[in-house]
């Protein structure tokens, strides 16, 4: 029997309940092992909730059995929110398969709920690479947006079907980084199989050994510049400094500044540094583009 036939005629006290910390296994984690299951994280002093959730109800009815709806009251229950790290309400998250797999804040358009709906349904069913490579995705856009607990969690989801799956190993590598645990972020690269080529686990080694000089301090570097701009050394730690505390474009700046005035110091050690610079951001990113045309110009000038 299809997911929808099994479901279709369910009332709607079966589609959409009050949730809590206690029954969170129950009606999350397990619910969604039969059937995508949304998740509702609100409180009753919240103006936006107060329009989501009535949107949020009428679409999971209109799904016909295709959803369920647990609504949460964060202040009462505390739990799941907080593991969840969910920061702002309203927070909407959508489990398939006990895992979390999309998910958004705020109050959005009816028909943006719709296709948030729509996206989910076609996310159900068990595992497999069509699913694996939405939660990658949704992974990677949660970290580009700052939410790590999100992208962590949808990371880990990838690994308990693959794992050796190597952007998922890159991923959550990439949120103890971002997070400035190096530690862990190196004891997760370590996890890969020897010899593994992809390249987000390429970029986040390479930004592993720029992380080595987080702790750096530009000050002294900046002096020994302000006396002596010709000072290639000095330059050449103040953008190891500057990469160490994310500031890339800044610390490509610094090396091709080297570059251009003395193409082949030290064995090209800007060079090779602003390589490692390049795949710690990613080959198609703003600060690779902007690099390579600027190295260009410098060398075929």
């Amino acid at each position: 029997m299809l997911l929808g036939e099994k479901t279709s005629a369910a009332p709607p006290s079966d589609l959409i309940k009050v949730g809590g910390d206690a029954g969170f296994m129950a009606d999350v984690i397990e619910a969604s092992k039969v059937q995508p299951v949304i998740v509702d994280f609100w409180a009753t002093w919240c103006g936006p909730c107060k329009t989501l959730t009535p949107q949020l109800e009428k679409a999971v009815l209109a799904a016909k059995g295709a959803v369920k709806l647990v609504k949460i009251d964060v202040d009462k229950n505390p739990v799941y929110a907080g593991q969840l790290r969910v920061q702002s309400i309203p927070t909407i998250y959508a489990f398939v398969n006990g895992q979390p797999v999309d998910g958004f804040m705020g109050a959005v358009p009816e028909s943006q709920i719709k296709a948030f709906i729509d996206r989910l349904v076609g996310l159900a069913g068990p595992p497999g690479a069509s699913d694996l490579e939405a939660l990658l995705a949704m992974a990677k856009e949660a970290l580009e947006a700052g939410d790590i607990g999100g992208a962590a969690q949808a990371y880990a989801g990838v690994l308990q079907e693959e794992p050796e799956n190597l952007k998922a190993i890159a991923g959550i590598a990439r949120c103890y980084l971002t997070g400035g645990d190096i530690e862990r972020a190196s004891e997760i690269v370590a996890m890969a199989p020897a010899g593994a080529k992809d390249a987000d686990l390429d970029s986040v080694k390479a930004a592993l050994a720029l992380a080595a000089a987080a702790d750096a301090e530009t000050g002294p570097f900046e002096r020994r510049l302000a006396a002596d701009p010709d000072d290639h050394e000095a330059r050449l730690e103040l953008a190891k400094a500057l990469a160490g505390q994310g500031k890339l474009m800044e610390a490509a700046d610094q090396l091709l500044t080297i570059v251009a005035k003395d193409r082949s110091w030290n064995d090209d050690a800007a060079r090779k540094q602003l390589l490692l610079i390049f795949e710690a951001a990613g080959q198609m990113s703003e600060v690779a583009k902007h690099g390579r045309r600027r190295l260009s110009s410098i060398l075929f000038s």
